[in-house]
């Protein structure tokens, strides 16, 4: 069955029974390991531990997963599960065994992770608090995919604050994923507790969530720097600029908001407008004059509630009017 079709059975919560009564009909030899995550860097997990416990000498299997409940998508149209939810109920997994509480502390869904009785709990990009009675309940623990080099770059956005890319947040849990695959049975047999190493919190740095306020380029700054933002907040909350266009046959000037898609910084001499905030047309691109004499060059844009086009199709639109940067 399609994820489409079982749609309507996984946005309910699953009770205690049901979840409990489908992980009972798995094999008892091997150790019961939850899940946790959301976004689609975290189905690259999931797949990995899906994979490697079909091996013939595994010692665990993934008896449920929990992630973020359905949110709406496609401009808030339509109700869908979580990218993770979605890959697992693509590859078969009981929709009855995908758990989507609001909150991690929910009593109900504690009552149902406790009856499930997992032995560890693997955590990549969940989205939710762990509370303390949440981590009391797994024996050997939570396990936690974190991209960074901790102690830097605690917090929700390591690899976006580090770089201000998801390309590079894609490799590093993918990489992550075969690490776990490849510690799992010394975390499992207890041995990694030997190794395990604490960490110097006297090197800590922070790396807080990210908020819808930032996605704002100020031009004030380097090319580099908001290239490098641009690149960063790509998968969310993306990037947006303001910027005025204006008729000099009539005055008239409209002002509107851009979701800026696809960047480079400026390798070239800048190619200057009449006035110091104009935005001018150079071959492919927009390029908007930074800070300290740099340049950003706008390969693709978004206008709100329209597809993402060239900046070729973008100028040829403006029909000999400026563009200003604001």
């Amino acid at each position: 069955m399609n994820s489409s079709l079982m749609l309507r059975r996984f946005f309910c919560f699953n009770s205690t029974t049901t979840a409990v009564a489908a992980a009972s009909s798995t094999s008892s030899k091997k150790k019961p390991l939850v899940f946790l995550g959301s976004p689609q860097v975290a189905a690259t997990v999931l797949d990995a531990l899906f994979k490697a416990s079909k091996a013939p000498n595994s010692l665990f299997e993934v008896a449920a997963i929990v992630t973020q409940p359905p949110a709406k998508r496609d401009r808030g149209k339509k109700l869908m599960p979580s990218p993770v939810a979605e890959f697992a109920l693509d590859t078969a997994f009981p929709s009855d065994l995908i758990l989507t509480p609001e909150r991690a502390g929910e009593d109900t869904f504690l009552s149902t992770l406790r009856a499930l009785q997992p032995e560890l709990c693997i955590t990549a990009a969940y989205g939710n608090i762990l509370p303390t009675k949440f981590l009391n309940i797994p024996p050997m623990g939570t396990v936690n995919i974190h991209p960074s080099l901790l102690p830097l770059y605690r917090g929700a956005a390591p690899v976006q604050r580090a770089l201000q890319a998801p390309d590079l947040l894609a490799l590093l849990f993918s990489e992550g994923s075969k690490l776990l695959i490849h510690e799992l049975p010394s975390i499992l047999d207890g041995s990694a507790r030997l190794k395990a190493q604490p960490q110097d919190d006297s090197k800590a740095t922070l790396a807080p969530k990210i908020s819808v306020d930032e996605s704002w380029l100020s031009f004030d700054q380097e090319a580099s720097v908001l290239h490098n933002k641009v690149r960063a907040f790509a998968g969310w909350p993306g990037t947006r600029a303001k910027v005025a266009i204006v008729d000099d046959e009539n005055g008239r000037r409209n002002i509107v908001e851009l979701k800026i898609i696809t960047t480079r910084v400026c390798d070239h001499s800048i190619v200057q407008g009449d006035e110091a905030d104009d935005i001018t047309y150079v071959k492919d691109s927009l390029v908007f004059p930074c800070g300290r004499s740099t340049a950003l060059e706008v390969l693709e844009l978004q206008l709100p509630g329209k597809k993402v086009f060239r900046a070729a199709a973008f100028w040829n639109g403006l029909r000999g009017q400026k563009l200003k940067k604001l």
